[in-house]
């Protein structure tokens, strides 16, 4: 049986994806449950407020002919109930794992309980919601203004939340470690990042497929009458249940943080020298920066 698996050190490409599945499938159960608690009612909150709005939007593109009153029906507040529940969702979800991830370690590589990451995901909730809706806006106006440094700057920006709940850093020592971790390693990070991501997506669309088709066949049968209620339930809640599958991204680039950290300082292997006759230290909750 292989030992728990060891974030502090230096990875090979390889290395880091066949990692990344290492992990999950040593703590797959303890993952999802971490996940499903504190994430659970953020997606519940989602695919109810999906369902009415994706609804509520098809009814307004078929009856409406003035264009003005459609608007007014589509941007209604079961629009910014789903993007207020999907911002929390998202936000507790990176804690949620990144969180579990940091207990994980400081625990010496053991699955923590759902009181430990409470500890953490109480803590970096509100700072890493904030912290996103900024990050949010860069990433956005990068790609809509200057489309090559959106490229250039997302390999930071997603070590951007490891950085915050792993170091316990303030929004500028994150944002400014980001860009010094990627710093002579863009090409590698941006590959490795873009193979996990294709993996995730790959992942949700088989798991989705026979919701997809389902859709398709809705649409097909009902022409002009747009797609049955039941496709609009089924479809919207599988899109949400399959936001499970993100917890291989935040595996992976958590992987690819400690090895662009251990290249840059060493610290998976000043701690190996560290603890060598030392004891364990019990465990605390997460102290400000």
């Amino acid at each position: 049986m292989p030992e728990n698996l060891e974030f502090k050190k230096l990875r090979e490409f390889g290395e880091i994806i066949n990692d990344m599945f290492l992990f999950i499938k040593q703590n797959f159960k303890a993952l999802l449950k971490v996940f499903v608690y504190f994430s659970g009612i953020f997606l519940l909150g989602s695919i109810i407020a999906g369902i009415y709005q994706q609804i509520g939007m098809q009814r307004a593109l078929i009856s409406s002919d003035n264009p003005f009153s459609m608007l007014g029906k589509i941007f209604n507040v079961n629009y910014f109930l789903v993007i207020l529940f999907n911002m929390a969702s998202y936000t507790a979800m990176n804690v949620s794992i990144l969180s579990f991830i940091a207990v994980y370690i400081r625990k010496g590589n053991v699955a923590p309980s759902l009181e430990e990451v409470w500890s953490y995901f109480k803590f970096y909730f509100f700072r890493v919601l904030g912290s996103g809706v900024l990050i949010g806006l860069f990433c956005v106006l990068c790609f809509l203004f200057f489309l090559i440094p959106g490229f250039y700057v997302m390999p930071a920006m997603m070590l951007f939340f490891p950085i915050m709940v792993y170091e316990n850093a303030s929004f500028g020592y994150s944002f400014e470690r980001a860009f010094k971790l990627v710093k002579g390693h863009w090409w590698i990070t941006f590959g490795t990042i873009l193979i996990i991501y294709f993996i995730t997506l790959a992942s949700q669309s088989m798991a989705s497929l026979p919701a997809l088709v389902f859709t398709f066949v809705s649409a097909f049968t009902e022409g002009a009458k747009g797609l049955s209620n039941t496709a609009i339930i089924i479809s919207t809640t599988v899109q949400y249940v399959c936001q499970v599958f993100m917890i291989i991204p935040l595996v992976g680039i958590s992987i690819c943080y400690f090895n662009l950290v251990e290249r840059l300082d060493s610290t998976g292997l000043m701690d190996r020298i560290g603890q060598m006759g030392a004891s364990k230290e019990p465990f605390n909750t997460p102290e400000e920066y």
